[in-house]
């Protein structure tokens, strides 16, 4: 890949022939090729990205509640400086999917956008998303909201937790229901959001931990042997200073204990590396996740 350097040298060589042939520069057209920015070089084809809701990092590592996740972060690769981006969860979202908040502060639905996000630009890029939302009550929903029960949200499927639905650019045919465990994924992104009930937002991090350790090791298994990594992720912690977040990345991973900052913007560079397309918005202006991903 050509740099700056290059880039100068060649064009002083272009000119130096020009003059010996007897060609002025001036009256000789260079066309210069803009060099892409360096972007690290990974192994990874395949990406998962897997939401859970409103804990912090001290309530999920370490906790006896949690064991799956536990042993994810103890077997793969836990970033112990995670973080999140703003409260409450719908910003979070938005900023892991497109770059920005879009100066969204609430939970507002719906919301519309025609610009680029992650989604669109695989898409664009001839790669492949699909978005799988657990108790959507149908393939393409547009909803607000769906399946009605006690429990804190009042509903187990809520679209503030799906942002592709929120993005026109995004084709509906990618967002499906989220049926159970996948084996293989379909898609060289997939981001799998658990109903309001399993991401821990209405209920207990056991109940969460529970539905991670009958959703995940397939792919996680899958993943490490065919150049996948899987990431568990939060929106946003309970509240807390600080904002502090489990991230684990498992799979095609230098597996260890990471203490970089993180934040949803980091992450979502680092996905947009792994697949060679624009950055988006805030992304653009942070460093992907190093050293872990191969």
């Amino acid at each position: 890949m050509l740099n700056r350097a290059a880039i100068t040298f060649s064009l002083g060589l272009v000119l130096a022939a020009c003059g010996a042939s007897g060609v002025t520069p001036s009256t000789t057209r260079v066309t210069l090729i803009r060099a892409r920015p360096e972007r690290a070089s990974y192994t990874t084809k395949y990406v998962q990205l897997v939401i859970f809701e409103n804990e912090s990092y001290s309530d999920i590592i370490g906790n006896p509640k949690a064991p799956y996740i536990n042993g994810l972060a103890n077997t793969w690769a836990n970033m112990t400086n995670s973080h999140a981006v703003s409260h409450p969860s719908e910003p979070n979202y938005l900023a892991l999917f497109s770059g920005s908040t879009h100066g969204v502060s609430g939970d507002p639905c719906p919301l519309i956008f025609k610009t680029e996000s992650l989604g669109s630009e695989l898409v664009e890029a001839g790669l492949s998303f699909t978005g799988y939302a657990e108790s959507m009550p149908r393939d393409g929903f547009q909803g607000c909201q769906a399946h009605p029960d006690h429990l804190a949200s009042g509903y187990l499927y809520m679209r503030k937790h799906v942002p592709w639905t929120d993005f026109t650019k995004v084709p509906k045919t990618d967002s499906l229901v989220y049926r159970g465990p996948l084996t293989v994924p379909p898609s060289r992104l997939v981001w799998i959001t658990p109903n309001m009930c399993n991401d821990m937002h209405d209920c207990s991090i056991a109940t969460g931990d529970t539905w991670a350790s009958k959703n995940l090791p397939a792919l996680i298994s899958w993943d490490a042997a065919n150049d996948g990594v899987l990431i568990l992720t939060f929106d946003e912690n309970d509240g807390s200073a600080g904002n502090q977040i489990t991230t684990i990345l498992a799979g095609n991973v230098n597996p260890g204990q990471y203490n970089q900052n993180i934040d949803h913007y980091n992450v979502l560079r680092t996905v947009e590396n792994i697949f060679d397309v624009r950055a988006l918005g805030n992304s653009r202006s942070v460093a992907p996740i190093a050293g872990v991903i191969k």
